[in-house]
């Protein structure tokens, strides 16, 4: 398989002025550096048209069901996951089965590792593959300069590539299995 990967890097906040961003741009820029994939990106924040106050479902679905594989940032609000995340989460099913999940987290003094294993347990019913390795960030706010760049950039690298080459190997499995044999298929 020579083909691009399609990987998706979910959003977790929807609040104004949100840390998300400053979080998600780092990814940006680590992820455009690998090579052999593309990078698509899924907001809480963009709605449907304007009259509508809800996420987009159909445009949704398709994202994620173009995707390989997923990188969910998420921060932690009173040590769970933000209701817009499982609001984006819950809007499809079957899209998501049977594709692997990575999580960056960042928060307070647990840097979310508390949102990513409340997040685990919903993406198992969704039927993907959550990536062990993840990249968390306490403290966050203490933890990027004002050019959104980590002051421990060579450890945040370190373990996004490990997170990335895991989630990689699991994608391209993944994708091989849903290709031989659908997924919806396995329990028929």
């Amino acid at each position: 398989m020579n083909e691009k990967m399609t990987i998706a890097v979910v959003y977790g906040s929807a609040r104004q002025g949100r840390f998300c961003d400053t979080v998600v741009n780092w990814v940006l820029n680590e992820l455009w550096a690998e090579s052999g994939i593309r990078v698509t990106l899924i907001d809480p924040q963009l709605k449907g048209p304007a009259d509508e106050a809800a996420i987009n479902v159909a445009t949704l679905e398709e994202k994620i069901a173009e995707a390989d594989a997923f990188i969910v940032a998420t921060p932690e609000y009173n040590h769970g996951y933000p209701a817009a995340l499982k609001e984006l989460i819950d809007s499809c099913y079957e899209p998501w089965h049977a594709k692997p999940v990575g999580f960056i987290s960042y928060g307070g003094v647990s840097g979310g590792l508390r949102a990513v294993e409340q997040l685990r347990q919903v993406f198992a019913e969704l039927h993907t593959v959550t990536i062990r390795d993840s990249v968390s960030f306490s403290n966050v706010w203490a933890q990027f300069d004002a050019a959104g760049n980590p002051f421990k950039a060579d450890e945040a690298k370190a373990s996004l590539l490990v997170m990335l080459r895991r989630l990689k190997w699991w994608a391209s499995a993944l994708k091989a299995a849903r290709a031989e044999n659908a997924y919806s298929g396995a329990a028929a």
